[in-house]
């Protein structure tokens, strides 16, 4: 039979996830860096985890305003239902796929802002103090991810969603492949019963915990360089490849969800 438009996006979506797991094998850390763990301070991985922890708690509270002064969300929850409704009118090709152009409009200019931070802060010597930042910007991008494909963030489950996903893209390679097929299972499960507590069993404050550790182990040698002034710039510039990373883990999770959701009202038709 053939294909309908939804159905072909959503190969195409599983050969970008296929594509996406190979990069990972070729993550912005490398091993030249990952030989520094001799010489960093065990205090430092306490301080770090900590900041993660206060950085996500502090702005979840409070700060979720704020990152919503850098984008405009009404807008972007208004194209959304104009794309649907003209991908319901007409499910052309060129319908379909202008979920997925939305989606990834947003990325290189969040890298860019990243880039700026990155830089800034590490020819400064701050490594602590960029955390908050840092993050803002991580979930600024897989907000406006979010967005693009109809899903809110306002809510503690659409937070634990957010978070895992987070977690999930900064996992070392190993890790990774299992918890990408766990999560996968997850959005399957939340794209046909639309039920995120059934398929991530778990609070927000224990997902916070999770994906701080997650950024930790990941980003423990860019920040122990970013410590210091000038040659700091090198661990900043990390910030951007860290923001990439999430940012289109982010697209193509929320794609299977969006997709998923799809496919499944398809059938009962």
């Amino acid at each position: 039979m053939r294909k309908t438009p939804w159905e072909k996006e959503w190969i195409i979506l599983q050969k970008n996830e296929e594509k996406y797991g190979k990069k990972r094998k070729d993550g912005p850390t490398s091993l030249l860096l990952m030989r520094l763990e001799r010489i960093i301070p065990k205090k430092l991985s306490g301080a770090l985890d900590f900041a993660f922890l206060k950085a996500f708690r502090l702005i979840f509270e409070k700060g979720t305003w704020l990152i919503e002064k850098t984008y405009n969300r009404k807008k972007k929850e208004t194209d959304f239902k104009v794309n649907t409704y003209a991908s319901r009118l007409n499910e052309s090709g060129r319908n379909v796929r202008v979920f997925r152009r939305k989606a990834k409009a947003s990325k290189l200019f969040n890298i860019f802002i990243s880039l700026l931070e990155g830089i800034l802060m590490g020819v400064l010597g701050f490594a602590i103090p960029d955390i908050p930042v840092f993050v803002s910007m991580v979930l600024k991008s897989v907000y406006e991810v979010a967005l693009s494909y109809g899903y809110s963030y306002d809510t503690d489950n659409e937070k634990v969603f957010v978070l895992k996903i987070i977690e999930v893209a900064m996992c070392d390679e190993e890790e990774f492949v299992e918890k990408d097929r766990e999560l996968n299972a997850a959005i399957d499960h939340i794209a046909s019963h639309g039920d995120i507590i059934g398929a991530i069993n778990i609070t927000k404050e224990d997902q916070i915990k999770g994906t701080s550790r997650s950024l930790v182990k990941e980003m423990i040698y860019t920040k122990f360089i970013q410590q210091f002034m000038i040659v700091g710039l090198f661990g900043g510039l990390f910030d951007p490849a860290y923001i990439s990373r999430i940012s289109t883990y982010a697209e193509l999770k929320y794609r299977r969800r969006f997709l998923g959701k799809k496919l499944n009202e398809e059938k009962k038709y």
